[in-house]
Order: C-alpha cells, then structure tokens, then sequence
C-alpha cells in the first residue's frame, strides 16, 4: 500500500519558502547507509545557491537578484515578464548525519547532495549478575 505524498512531506519536510512561480521539487532516498537529496533548481547559477547542515537537518536555499546586475542598468525595458529576484529554500530533518563528509555537486540545474550516516557505536555492555 503506498501512503499519500502529503504524510512523508511532513515525516521529513521542515518547510519550504517560494513564490506563486518559484519551486524547488526534491527526492531523498537512502542507498549504502547514505542519504541522496536530489533538487531541481532550474534558473540558478551554482553560486547561488547554499547547502547547510544542522542538528540533523539539511538546508538548501537559492537566490538570485540580476536587477542590482550592472548589465541591466542601462536597458530599456518594453517588457519585463521574467523573474528576477527569486528565492527558494527546503529544510529536511534527517537524524543522525556525518555533517563533516556531506558532498554536493550541481549540474544542468540538478543539486544533489550525499550525506553519510552518522555510524552509532553500540554501547551495549554485558552486565555480570551476582
């Protein structure tokens, strides 16, 4: 039985930020004891964009403000449809992550990012009984 989209948005989705038009679809899935988040942030240059992690957590936010661009001040616009400022941010509880051996790569408007498991030594101790 497959559980509607809404109940594992809000297992692992800690918010999202966008406009009426902005978007920022992701996949997570596990494979080899790691996390893969996968995000299509189309539009955006690699340095636009910011992956964080904290306390578990994995946050990606993109920004882009070309009107403060040099080349745009000296156009005259007929018409101007295009977005120009955008932001788009997703935040995703994950548990216990390696924070220092996450990787990420960005290509063809595709983040994708690795995060390790956190290996958890077992504290499991044998206890004598008098």
């Amino acid at each position: 039985m497959l559980l509607p989209d809404r109940i594992f948005d809000d297992m692992f989705d800690l918010g999202e930020v966008r406009g009426p038009k902005e978007r920022m679809d992701c996949d997570i899935y596990e494979k080899d004891g790691k996390y893969f988040v996968e995000a299509s942030i189309a539009g955006f240059n690699k340095d636009e964009i910011k992956v964080e992690a904290e306390d578990g957590s994995i946050i990606i936010s993109a920004e882009k403000n070309e009107d403060s661009k040099e080349e745009n001040k000296d156009k005259k616009y007929l018409r101007r449809e295009r977005h120009f400022h955008s932001k788009v941010q997703r935040a995703f509880y994950l548990g216990d992550i390696d924070e220092d051996s996450i990787k990420a790569s960005f290509d063809n408007g595709v983040l994708k990012v690795e995060v390790p498991k956190k290996k958890i030594e077992s504290n499991k101790k044998l206890i004598d009984i008098e």
